[in-house]
């Protein structure tokens, strides 16, 4: 899948992935994608969530991965 940014939030627990990506987030335009690798436990259900909450599109998850990898798309 194509995508416009990465961030590595390897090795940082709850709340930071999420906190990384929301910042990471503010500097790419609307429609662009950010490809983010995790391996918080807690990022399967906080990713989805965050996503949910901030009006982002989970567009694609891969969390039998190690790490795991997630596609944003910024709202």
């Amino acid at each position: 899948m194509d995508y416009d940014a990465e961030l590595d939030a390897t090795g940082l627990l709850c709340p930071l992935p999420v906190l990384r990506a929301r910042k990471r987030l503010m500097a790419l335009d609307s429609g662009q994608v950010l490809r983010m690798l995790a391996d918080d436990p807690a990022a399967i259900i906080d990713v989805p969530h965050f996503c949910t909450e901030q009006g982002h599109q989970l567009v694609a998850s891969d969390t039998d991965s190690d790490p795991q990898v997630y596609f944003l798309r910024k709202s």
